[in-house]
């Protein structure tokens, strides 16, 4: 009897790690299709954009120019969180905008009106497209390109800065990999034995070799402040830390001023000048 009922308990915790493998998607990324604004709303002038990845795939993405009359300083390839869409990040747009930068955000395939269905090769392929648009359509200079990547976008961004030679890579809210990440969140799941993505930006940072700026707040609820410190730490020079307040979606604007001209002063000090 004892041992029958062992053997149940083993097989229905299997079944239910078999659940949680199968349905995993819905637990790394929250798309939302419908966009509720455009920077046209909130004052700026935009391009809405499509182009195709290497397999196939429609992204659907917005190119925000600098001001007119203002002298474009760089470009942000803008890699977002794993939640919502282009249209919830009209905030940190601003920001650069209002620094002088032209933007380019896109969705991943599953997001907003991109095609397809996310997944990690296809964010990475997604992030891919929307480099090339920047430098064989709009043909911006490699080193003019700032990747900024925020959350799950961090680990995005730092994929493509190992792929292709920017001119600076600033990761905001990043975390280690998607397991060290799983197992802080679940510390009751065998997170390593079932995950399907690795998002593993700790074994990618010391072989990207362009300025890099972390930043992240000890009040980040979602992804530990310890993980952001281990990418800094492993992360080959030049580089720097920008500790800010709040939480994990709100730190940027908690923070305010210093975050802006802490973000601002390292781009500046990296970015090749025009």
């Amino acid at each position: 009897m004892f041992f029958s009922v062992i053997a149940s308990i083993v097989f229905g915790y299997a079944i239910f790690l078999g659940l949680i493998y199968l349905t995993q998607d819905s637990m790394v990324y929250f798309p939302v299709k419908e966009l509720f604004t455009n920077p046209k709303q909130s004052g700026m002038e935009y391009d809405e954009v499509m182009f195709s990845t290497s397999d196939g795939i429609t992204i659907s993405a917005w190119y925000i120019p600098v001001q007119s009359g203002v002298q474009e300083r760089g470009t942000v390839l803008f890699c977002h969180g794993n939640a919502g869409n282009i249209s919830h990040r009209i905030d940190s747009i601003r920001i650069f905008h209002e620094l002088g930068f032209s933007v380019l955000i896109f969705d991943y395939r599953g997001y907003g009106n991109s095609g397809g269905k996310p997944s990690e090769d296809g964010t990475y392929l997604d992030a891919e497209a929307a480099w090339e648009y920047l430098t064989m359509t709009k043909k911006i200079s490699p080193d003019k390109i700032i990747l900024f990547g925020r959350s799950l976008g961090s680990a995005v961004a730092a994929e493509t800065a190992l792929r292709k030679k920017a001119g600076v890579l600033v990761i905001e809210s990043g975390f280690t990999s998607l397991s060290d990440l799983g197992s802080f969140i679940y510390p009751y799941l065998p997170v390593r034995l079932i995950a399907k993505y690795k998002y593993s930006t700790i074994d990618k940072i010391s072989g990207i070799n362009i300025p890099k700026l972390f930043i992240h707040s000890p009040d980040d609820q979602i992804v530990p402040f310890k993980q952001g410190r281990e990418l800094y730490e492993k992360a080959a020079g030049p580089k720097e830390f920008l500790e800010i307040k709040g939480g994990h979606n709100d730190g940027f604007m908690v923070t305010g001023r210093p975050y802006i001209d802490g973000m601002n002063r390292f781009i500046s000090d990296h970015l090749m000048p025009n």
